[in-house]
């Protein structure tokens, strides 16, 4: 069955979640009297909520005679109602702006495709392996229809969208919109797998040279009589409402500019796509103009599409065009000159011209890689912070959460920082007074934060400062800074803080929600809250910060609880937790998961055993941070609780799959393979796949020591991982019969997808489990069925990965090396010699045989070749088994060596070689070179006479200080 066939099967078997209203319905249904109240002025009811009765009543499903549950019947009635849906879309003239602003997504899902059905759209037929050129007009139409729909709903689902405030719970609403939830996820789900088709189709749409039309009310009703009337026709005798060839085309460019907006998050290649596209749909606008009757397109929005496109993707003739604000800031922060960026932000304090919005997107950028570890934009974070709040200020809004926090240790650089970018934010002889206001409050209440007077006098002595307060202000701030310090120095500038009246209750509200937001004591949040629901009964206060959050799969038990203090109090404790156990603030964690457990274990179960789990990750996690790094075992009562948790099987308790991963992970890590490989109950096997997988694992490292023969395990998890790792294929077949590959997506028959496995992989560290890992991984490219790409990127992931766990590895050098030599020799030469240097002391030892294998030798010889490095190539050529003198020979033939050719004779101790050299430079003339060669050959130790022991002592002296050589160059 197709995508869209399962689509629309998914559909029709739902119903609408409106009540029905029957009375007018059914006199509509059998007057036919549709029309006449569509053509009201203003009908009830709209347009639009005829749609949804007239499909929920056709999507009813029968009851047979023995009371079983049956789809709905294709009977006269049915098709009539679905009928008399269309044609209400077709009054609205198929317009998606309206449609899907007041329809749910399952519904317009319904309406469409039963728009396909009707316009004779093969069932099971693919939208993608259609010609559009040869289809009759409105079947065209449907199906750009359909497929602008797709697009345009995938695109919409990835905005954030504000939650409702939920109103009182009511049981049949809320089973009705969680049924509707999920049915709305399972059509986008398939919406995004069919989404290449979509964009596919609608592409080919743009080579259309044709008029297409729409269904009208008139043909949907020549259809009902006689079905070939109308879709039969041909395009020399159309019938429907025109739509226009450049109509068509401007609405598919738009939607596919959006389309690829979207996707340039993850590949910034394809923003060049939707920058084509966006900028064609304004040339189209210009051609047809902005008053199209069947193109509607909101020119705002479209161009805040093409001002970012031209920030994303410059056009090639924008270095001779002045650059927006935009492309500055977007330049700046790509090269890493941040200081210009605070430059542009100080200057637009001045002008208003970036949106608060941008430049707060801008922060929270720096904010992230300032999490990763780039301790350096601590203080760029602070700077851009303090542009920002004196941005927020000058236009009226409150002081960011983010500025209080970075501000907490305020010293004399951030204090001098912050008058210079008040200073030069205000120009004092044209600002109004408003500005100038709420510049002297802002200073004002700096100070009045300010527990260091030394900086309070930074402030108050500064040229902003004074000329903004006027003396009487500047007295009251005396009388606060005597109540506040009685030692207070009134020489001084004084410290300013509000003006001395009552505080309102809002403003009382406001300060309490931002102590919540702050604080991270359990006692001090419980505090709060009972004052806050003292003040008032109509908030939700969880929802104060949008930094709260708390796993979905927990988020419904909590909103759950009844009493709101409690509701409140469970969801920002848990919130809070998770947060500090996240940033790696342990303590604090543990404290408010403990707060949190006391309470929740008075009246939820549930909830108390959620708290359990959560408290067990914590410990897991404190322990690996702590004295776990140090190769410290893990308590044995934490082991414990380790297994209870893999082994619980209480019904109706929600999961974290991290917690089991987690789990699993630890076990492996602290090498509890007995457990994990004989005592792991049998239902754990089948119900959790990280059980199994790590089963499997802890299996296989049992094994090892064991003969070939035995290690049954180990080809069980060799399936395992080729199951995760295969991919499947989609094949077409084309005009002249032949099959060509048209997509591959990631199987689903194996135990977790590859992104989840990767994920389990990088919380493993036990060495014997990653190389186990790594080997699986590095012979998977000689497997069909895989993405062989895919699997080459999962490798030099997994690998950096291991090497950042253990540097010294030499199996896993080797393993990078390997990675590179497709394409990059000398970083390949660089991890061959690494791997050779750690298990040698530097080469001081001999490396061992089962690390410098033929094999690996002849891969350095394979990258030195391609380096024309030819000198080289002949050294390596004896550390073979058997010295290779063909190679050896062709590359000292070689002229154009990139080495030190000659300088490298001294490390050369096969006889052979060093003859041939001396042969070839008296061949060539080259005298110099030819007496070094024979200096090489007499050295005594070279003598052929020698004790075999001796030979091959001098080998090893010069193999060690080639190799060092060799490491001194590539390292």
């Amino acid at each position: 069955m197709s995508a869209e066939a399962a689509d629309r099967e998914a559909a029709t078997s739902s119903r609408p979640c409106t009540p029905p209203q029957t009375c007018w319905f059914e006199f509509l249904l059998e007057e036919s009297l549709l029309e006449k109240h569509l053509r009201k002025p203003c009908p009830d009811p709209a347009p639009v909520q005829l749609i949804v009765q007239f499909l929920e009543q056709a999507s009813k499903p029968s009851v047979n005679e023995q009371n079983q549950v049956q789809p709905p019947p294709d009977n006269k009635r049915n098709r009539i109602l679905k009928l008399l849906a269309l044609k209400v879309a077709a009054h609205l003239k198929w317009d998606l702006d309206i449609l899907e602003k007041s329809l749910s997504v399952p519904v317009l899902n319904m309406l469409l495709n039963e728009l396909l059905c009707i316009s004779k759209v093969p069932p099971g037929t693919k939208h993608v392996d259609m010609d559009l050129a040869t289809l009759p007009p409105t079947t065209a139409m449907a199906i750009l229809l359909y497929n602008r729909w797709a697009i345009r709903t995938i695109v919409q689902s990835s905005f954030p969208v504000k939650q409702a405030k939920p109103g009182p719970p009511q049981l049949s609403v809320m089973n009705q919109m969680q049924q509707e939830k999920e049915l709305t996820e399972n059509i986008l789900k398939v919406l995004k797998e069919q989404a290449s088709d979509s964009i596919l189709v609608l592409e080919a749409a743009l080579t259309l040279n044709k008029d297409l039309y729409v269904h009208t009310m008139r043909t949907l009703d020549l259809l009902a009589m006689e079905p070939g009337v109308v879709n039969g026709e041909t395009e020399s005798s159309p019938a429907g409402l025109k739509i226009k060839t450049e109509e068509m085309q401007c609405q598919v460019c738009y939607d596919l500019g959006t389309a690829y907006f979207q996707q340039g998050s993850a590949n910034s290649a394809i923003y060049e796509k939707a920058r084509e596209k966006f900028f064609r749909t304004k040339e189209l606008i210009s051609e047809i103009g902005s008053l199209s009757l069947h193109c509607t397109i909101d020119e705002k929005r479209l161009a805040g599409y093409c001002q970012a496109c031209n920030v994303l993707v410059p056009s090639s003739d924008s270095t001779s065009q002045q650059l927006t604000p935009y492309s500055q800031v977007h330049i700046c922060l790509r090269s890493g000159n941040y200081q210009e960026v605070i430059k542009i932000f100080i200057e637009d304090n001045l002008t208003f011209s970036l949106p608060v919005q941008f430049r707060q997107s801008v922060l929270r950028e720096l904010f992230q890689k300032a999490q990763q570890g780039s301790e350096a934009l601590d203080e760029i974070c602070f700077k851009v912070c303090a542009c920002n709040t004196v941005r927020d200020i000058l236009e009226g809004r409150t002081i960011s959460v983010q500025f209080n926090q970075l501000f907490l240790t305020p010293n004399k650089e951030k204090i001098d920082f912050l008058l210079e970018v008040c200073s030069r934010s205000i120009n004092l002889e044209k600002a109004s007074d408003s500005l100038k206001g709420n510049m002297a409050a802002f200073l004002k209440n700096v100070c009045l934060g300010l527990e260091d007077l030394q900086y309070v006098f930074m402030i108050s002595s500064h040229e902003l400062f004074i000329t903004l307060l006027k003396d009487e202000e500047q007295k009251l701030l005396i009388d606060q800074m005597r109540k506040r310090c009685p030692r207070v120095n009134l020489c001084i500038k004084p410290v300013t803080s509000f003006y001395d009246i009552p505080a309102s209750a809002s403003v009382n509200i406001g300060q309490l929600e931002h102590q919540l937001i702050l604080s991270v004591d359990p006692w001090r949040i419980r505090q709060i809250l009972i004052e806050l629901h003292g003040m008032t009964s109509e908030r939700q206060f969880w929802t104060v910060s949008n930094k709260w959050e708390v796993p979905s799969v927990y988020s419904g038990v909590i909103l759950g609880i009844k009493d709101s203090l409690t509701r409140d109090l469970v969801y920002i404790l848990m919130a809070k937790g998770l947060h500090c156990s996240t940033v790696k603030d342990f303590s604090h964690a543990k404290q408010l998961f403990a707060a949190c457990l006391e309470l929740v274990t008075e009246f939820s179960p549930k909830l108390r055993q959620v708290m359990l789990n959560e408290m067990l990750l914590l410990d897991i996690h404190t322990h690996e941070a702590g004295t776990g790094q140090s190769g410290e075992r893990p308590p044995s009562d934490l082991i414990s609780r380790v297994r209870g948790y893999l082994e619980m099987r209480l019904p109706d308790i929600p999961l974290r799959q991290v917690i089991a991963e987690e789990c699993v992970a630890f076990l492996l890590n602290w090498r509890e393979n007995e457990y994990l490989t004989l005592q792991v109950p049998a239902f754990l096997l089948q119900s959790n796949p990280y059980v199994k997988l790590g089963q499997l694992l802890a299996a296989t490292c049992k094994e090892l020591p064991g003969p070939k023969e035995s290690r049954r395990t180990a080809k069980d998890l060799w399936e395992v991982v080729v199951q995760i790792c295969s991919v499947s294929s989609q094949h077409k077949r084309g005009s002249d019969g032949r099959v060509s590959l048209i997509k591959q997506r990631e199987s689903t028959l194996g135990i977790m997808y590859r992104s989840e496995l990767l994920s389990f992989i990088k919380k493993l560290r036990e060495p014997l489990v990653l190389t186990i890992i790594l080997s699986l991984f590095v012979k998977l490219h000689n497997v069909r069925s895989v993405d062989f790409e895919a699997v080459a990127i999962t490798v030099k992931e997994l690998v950096r990965y291991a090497l950042a766990i253990n540097p010294g590895n030499h199996s896993w050098l080797l393993i990078q090396a390997d990675s590179y030599f497709a394409n990059q020799y000398s970083a390949a030469l660089h991890y061959y010699l690494q791997a050779g240097a750690v298990c040698s002391d530097f080469f001081n030892k001999t490396v061992p045989p089962d690390v410098y294998t033929d094999q690996v030798i002849k891969r350095m010889i394979k990258c030195c070749s391609l380096l024309n490095c030819h000198t080289q190539v002949a050294i390596l050529c004896q550390f073979l088994r058997e010295i290779d003198y063909k190679t050896a020979f062709k590359s000292l033939q070689e002229q154009n060596s990139h080495d030190a050719m000659d300088s490298y004779y001294d490390y050369i101790w096969d006889v052979t070689i060093l003859e041939y050299l001396t042969y070839l430079h008296h061949k060539r003339g080259e005298t110099d070179k030819r007496q070094i060669a024979i200096k090489a050959i007499g050295q005594t130790e070279l003598n052929a006479s020698n004790p075999e022991e001796v030979l091959q002592l001098a080998a090893q002296r010069r193999k060690k200080k080639f190799l060092q050589a060799m490491a001194k160059l590539y390292f």
